[in-house]
């Protein structure tokens, strides 16, 4: 099993996604072309919008700290930030952390006490007057690489985000997997261990609770790690770069328990590709070859050892550029025209994103 030797980067959002390989483009009528989607990126740290054309390319972006409240005003000054002297969107397409409810468009991120059972789809919509589309962040990031990065080709790819969580998400013939209720690919919830250490969420051996950055810092401290400044993920990664044995062995452990969640996923779906994102991806070889190990040791069919595993080449965009390929499946050829300007306080219905999008 071979792990790509380019290790991620990240882009600041300001820049247009990658340009120097083939990117896929909507075949549009010629009153369409040039025009764009807005795309939306929701997470505990951060927001994110931006404004996307059908190839791809950044037209407008901007970022800011996600609030501890009031995170929907927060949100409607970005989008206005974006949108303002830009050329119109035609829909929304917004990744948001989960849990969330498609059947009802609502959303209850973990790290947003804020926001429990919050209308997010809805209340977009009522902001922007267009159709939203809305899934998790680390779906949105899985389809953001399938469509322009690292998972570029791939007939079925898992993307895993391995930061202060791990989440993940399921490309398959190039839609994404949603789930009923939206929550599919929750890949750092499933156990690997089920009579390990019990987990933040209530289960038993999860994934993150061995791999998250967090996590990781923890069991290195609890084992007589003892860093003079910070003690991160990001200082564990350091140290363990230069052979400090207790955080090489935390990154060990930590990959091991990837290793044996991309074997089960791999069995059960039978995936090609593996894209991995995430603050913790940017510790390059001291994750991945300890994950290139483990996987060589706990892989056994060969459908499961064939499965390629690369780090991200979007980096922190990857989730901009999936939610605008969400809304670019909604809008593209075939789809309804926008909405007529003066009826934007009305809009469409919002649109029940269960399941693939077709």
């Amino acid at each position: 099993m071979t792990v790509a030797d380019t290790m991620p980067t990240e882009v600041p959002l300001a820049r247009p996604f990658p340009r120097d390989v083939p990117v896929p483009r909507h075949v549009l009528p010629a009153r369409t072309r040039m025009t764009c989607v807005l795309a939306v990126d929701i997470g505990g740290t951060k927001v994110a919008a931006a404004l996307v054309d059908e190839g791809g390319a950044l037209l407008r972006s901007a970022t800011r700290p996600t609030p501890r409240a009031d995170v929907m005003s927060a949100l409607a000054a970005l989008v206005a930030e974006v949108i303002a002297d830009g050329p119109p969107p035609h829909a929304v397409g917004v990744g948001c952390a989960g849990p969330l409810d498609l059947t009802t468009g609502a959303v209850s991120p973990v790290n947003m006490p804020s926001w429990r059972g919050f209308p997010l789809r809805e209340e977009l919509r009522r902001l922007t007057g267009l159709p939203v589309v809305l899934a998790g962040d680390a779906q949105c990031m899985a389809l953001g690489e399938h469509w322009l990065g690292a998972g570029q080709g791939s007939t079925s790819l898992l993307g895993v985000v391995v930061s202060t969580g791990i989440g993940g998400g399921l490309v398959i013939g190039g839609a994404p997997l949603l789930g009923p209720a939206g929550n599919a690919g929750h890949v750092g919830h499933m156990s690997v261990d089920p009579d390990g250490e019990r987990c933040e969420c209530g289960g038993r051996g999860c994934v993150e609770r061995y791999s998250s950055g967090p996590n990781l810092a923890r069991w290195a401290l609890e084992n007589g790690w003892a860093p003079d400044g910070e003690r991160d993920a990001r200082a564990l990664a350091a140290d363990a770069a230069i052979g400090h044995p207790v955080a090489v062995a935390a990154f060990e452990r930590g990959a091991r328990a990837l290793a044996g969640m991309i074997a089960s996923t791999a069995a059960a779906v039978e995936l090609d590709t593996v894209v991995i994102g995430g603050g913790v991806s940017a510790a390059g070889e001291v994750l991945f070859g300890p994950l290139e190990r483990a996987l060589d040791d706990v892989a056994g069919l060969a459908f499961v050892r064939a499965v390629r595993v690369r780090p991200t080449t979007l980096g922190v965009r990857a989730g901009l550029a999936g939610a605008a390929r969400l809304a670019w499946r909604l809008s593209g050829p075939g789809a309804p025209p926008p909405p007529d300007p003066a009826m934007a306080g009305e809009g469409p219905p919002p649109v029940v994103g269960a399941g693939p999008i077709g």
